[in-house]
Formats: structure tokens, C-alpha cells, sequence
């Protein structure tokens, strides 16, 4: 079954405190090193690239617990790191991002993760590693197993990201699983096994395809074969299992329910490092928020779609995602749409939880001219979206007389919503728009500066929910009036 984003979905605010996500796994260091290619080498047939540039960011399980934070969870990270300059910077990275770094094991006998990756443009030349994969000594174990404890104890879910570099031996993913299942907590896996019996006892896996294939022994190109696979898993493992895709999007697979197949949502691909990661991660964080899991599922799509329009290991944002959430379930908007007053309440609800600031402008725009576009112009300066509201017909004639509007009601909104500033027109009847104002909860009120911000009507109002007034200033010798004045003369 495919199907479209639901209109309401998105991370809403809470007003209550952060959900905690425990995340344990593989912590590595990601660097790139960038610069431009303008010759070859004498000293041999390699390019030269001069440096200009270099940039350290999270990488594996410390880039998903980034993205977690990013989206507005608590986090607290287990994993191993070196007694190096990596790990310090490990330790940086985490703590500028009010990630704590006191659930981190040091282990003197490896170094700290790190891939550097080489990069002239958009085009990686080369990735440098510099690891020890393997199982981890027996005393580091026990300290992973011990710090997973404590975290898994505070945490609202249980995240497990293994990147196959050790941290995960046998014994840690028993423990750890056991651990959080006999807290109550729901466990959440990025497998990297060849096949997926150890992590039973988790609630979802996160394979992408290839991973699903592998597990399985079948092909797994199209929406059968991965249906086909995940019947196949169920020996193995009896869990959801939601399939990342790369370009043909992600696949949900939960016990007793058909399958859902959500298509991709992005639209440029930059850089497919670190997706699955942000995928993870906002699953976790939808989920740890009470979203089921279909609404997690799409939810994580959408990351993941952000994630790979980025270049490089990247963090998105709740706000990033709020927006593309928002966007993709707007089928029936098109900016400037002219709507009533209960759907425009509801949009401007919709971009507010989405961290938009929503501004509304009024007035009755018969003939538009030169001031009404400085005015719109502007009030979307103010915010990020903006709703007119657009005196009727039978308003306008109440205020101007009987021989106004000069044009209908229906051709002002049309010609208002045309302008690139304007996000949404709502026509109200009333000779004052604050019945509007009262319902769409404007965070920027927006008036001429003909006026006093005491005489803006519905001022005190926007004030007193945290909101403001601006006025802005007006183009001298316009209006609407001396524009019909000179026309009838």
C-alpha cells in the first residue's frame, strides 16, 4: 500500500519535558578536507588539491545522537572512544550540542573512529580511515554494558546504531537489549549483521535494502521483493522493520499489518552520508514523542530526504523538518490561495508548530498600486509567512460608499494572492478584521505607519499572546481613493 502524508503530522511542541533517547553504538570522528584541483602532480599522475577548508563533525552513533538533540530530544550517548585528540573532539562536538559526554568509554587500546574524507567540489576523492574493528577487550565490555545501564535507566527509548566496528560484540547486544526490555523501554535498531537473530527482543530494526537482502538471501528492487524478504526475516526476527531505499523511498513492515511503501521525498541529491542516521534519528524522536509508528515511519522519510540534499555527514533540525512536513501535505495550497476564515486559522496553526512566524496584513486593496505592494512587501519582511485579510464587498461599501469596491471581492483576493509576498487572502464581513486576528493568532500584526500602535485594531490582542505590532512606512500621494478621484475628473 502506497499513501500521501497526513496534513497534521509533524514533531509538535510540547509544553512539558524533553523525551530522552539512551543512543549506544560505533562513535566515530568524520572530517572532510576540501579545497579545488587545478593541476596534476609532476611527482606523479595524482591531482593536487589545494587545501582551503576543513570540517569535523559527529559521525556514526555521535551523528545520530546530533540529529536526535537537533530534533528536540534529550540524548545520552554510550559508546567507546581513543584516549586521543579524536575523542577530545568527539567530546567538544557533543558538548557544543548539549550532549552530555560523562556515558562515553574510553578505551586505551584503540584509536578514536575517523574517516577523512578528500574533496575537490561536490566530488570526494578519496576517504582515509583509521580504525580497529574487532571485539572490544572484555573489562571495556563490561564498562559499555555498565554505562548502557545507567543511560537505558533515564531514557525514554532505546536507540542502537552498529556500524559493525565493535562495540556491539554477542554479549553487549544481549545485555543491552535485556536491559532495556526489562525497564519496559522500546528498542530500536541500525543493523550491520549479516543476519538479524541476535537483536531479537528489540521492537524495530532499520535495515536498508541491501542489508535486508543480505539478511535473507533475496532481491529486494522492488515493493514484492522487499514484501517477499520481510516475510522471509520473520524467522529470524519478529519485530517492525522499516526499510530504507535510497530513491525509491522507505518500506514499513509492522505484525498483522499490511505493508506500506512511503516514497522518497528528496529532492536533490547531495551526499548520501549520514542519511540513514537522520532517518534514525527522527524515527527515535517521533516515536519517543507518542507518534505511532506509520506516522514515525513517514516522518523519518522525510529526514532522511533532507539529510541527503546536504553535503557531507549533515544534522537537519525540527524546524527543517516541521517545514518539509508541512509543504508536502499542502496539496491543496498554492501561496496566496483565497480561503475562509477556519482554514486559514488552521494553516496559520500549521506553520506556527512548523517554527514559522505568521504575519497578517488588512485592508480593503480596490485598485492596488504602488503603496499596497510596499505595504505587503514589507509585512513579509516581518515573518516568514503572510495572511491578508481583505475587507468584502459589502465591508467595503459600509466604510467607502455605495460606489465601492471599483472591483469585486473575488478579483482583489485574485489579484493580492498573485503577489509574491502574500501567502494566504481571507475575506471577513465585519467592518474591523479582529475576529480574524482572534483566530489566527498572528505573531506579527502589521498596520501603515498612519497609525499608533494603540489605535491598530486587535494590537493589544496579538500583544497579549507574545506577539507585536510593526508599522511600516508608507509610499506618500497613494491610495486607491486618488487613483478613482484622477479616473473620474
Amino acid at each position: 500500500m502506497r499513501s500521501a502524508i497526513s496534513k497534521d503530522l509533524s514533531l509538535r511542541s510540547s509544553d512539558g519535558p524533553r523525551k530522552i533517547v539512551a543512543v549506544i553504538g560505533d562513535i566515530m570522528v568524520d572530517r572532510y578536507l576540501t579545497g579545488r584541483i587545478e593541476r596534476i602532480s609532476p611527482e606523479a599522475p595524482v591531482p593536487v588539491l589545494v587545501h582551503n577548508h576543513e570540517r569535523t563533525v559527529a559521525g556514526g552513533a555521535a551523528n545520530v545522537a546530533m540529529n536526535i538533540a537537533s530534533l528536540g530530544c534529550a540524548v545520552h550517548l554510550v559508546g567507546a572512544i581513543g584516549s586521543d585528540a579524536d575523542g577530545e573532539d568527539i567530546r567538544t562536538l557533543l558538548s557544543d550540542a548539549g550532549i552530555s559526554p560523562e556515558w562515553l568509554v574510553v578505551d586505551p587500546g584503540r584509536p578514536t573512529i575517523s574517516k577523512t574524507r578528500i574533496v575537490s567540489g561536490r566530488q570526494q576523492l578519496v576517504r582515509i580511515d583509521r580504525e580497529l574493528t574487532g571485539r572490544l577487550a572484555s573489562e571495556v565490555e563490561e564498562r559499555i554494558i555498565r554505562a548502557a545501564g545507567a543511560a537505558i535507566s533515564k531514557a525514554d527509548i532505546v536507540v542502537l546504531s552498529d556500524y559493525a566496528k565493535g562495540v556491539f560484540g554477542d554479549r553487549v547486544l544481549l545485555e543491552v537489549i535485556g536491559a532495556a526490555k526489562s525497564a519496559g523501554k522500546r528498542v530500536l535498531v541500525d543493523p550491520k549483521r549479516r543476519t538479524f537473530e541476535v537483536y531479537r527482543g528489540a521492537d524495530v530494526i532499520k535495515p536498508n535494502a541491501g542489508e535486508l537482502s543480505a539478511a535473507t538471501g533475496l532481491p529486494c528492487a522492488t515493493d514484492q521483493d522487499l514484501e517477499a524478504a520481510a516475510l522471509e526475516l520473520t524467522k529470524q526476527f519478529a519485530g517492525t522493520l522499516v526499510v530504507t531505499r535510497g530513491e525509491a523511498g522507505l518500506s514499513l513492515f509492522s505484525p498483522g499489518q499490511p505493508a506500506r511503501h512511503i516514497t522518497t521525498v528528496a529532492q536533490e541529491v547531495a551526499d548520501v552520508s549520514g542519511a540513514g542516521d537522520t532517518a534514525l534519528a527522527a524515527l527515535a524522536v517521533a516515536m519517543a514523542e507518542g507518534l505511532p509508528i506509520d506516522d514515525a515511519a513517514v516522518i523519518s522519510n522525510f529526514a532522511a530526504g533532507i539529510a541527503v540534499g546536504k553535503l557531507g555527514t549533515a544534522v537537519i533540525s525540527r524546524k527543517e523538518l516541521n517545514t518539509a512536513l508541512l509543504r508536502a501535505s499542502e496539496a491543496d495550497y498554492h501561496p496566496g490561495a483565497l480561503t475562509n476564515l477556519a482554514a486559514a486559522a488552521e494553516m496559520a496553526n500549521a506553520w506556527r508548530l512548523a517554527g514559522e512566524r505568521v504575519v497578517f496584513a488588512n485592508g480593503c486593496f480596490d485598485l492596488v498600486h504602488a503603496g499596497h505592494i510596499e505595504l505587503l512587501t514589507s509585512a513579509a519582511a516581518e515573518g516568514d509567512r503572510l495572511i491578508v485579510g481583505l475587507n468584502s464587498d459589502a465591508s467595503v461599501r459600509r466604510l467607502k460608499g455605495p460606489t465601492r469596491p471599483i472591483q469585486t471581492e473575488a478579483d482583489r483576493a485574485r489579484i493580492v494572492g498573485a503577489l509574491r509576498a502574500v501567502d494566504l487572502v481571507v475575506l471577513f464581513d465585519e467592518d474591523t478584521p479582529l475576529a480574524l486576528i482572534d483566530a489566527i493568532c498572528p505573531d506579527v500584526l502589521v498596520k501603515g505607519a498612519d497609525y499608533t500602535e494603540d489605535k491598530v485594531v486587535g494590537g493589544d490582542l496579538v500583544k497579549s499572546r507574545g506577539g507585536r505590532v510593526a508599522l511600516v512606512p508608507l509610499v506618500v500621494g497613494r491610495s486607491s481613493t486618488t487613483i478613482v478621484e484622477r479616473m473620474r475628473s
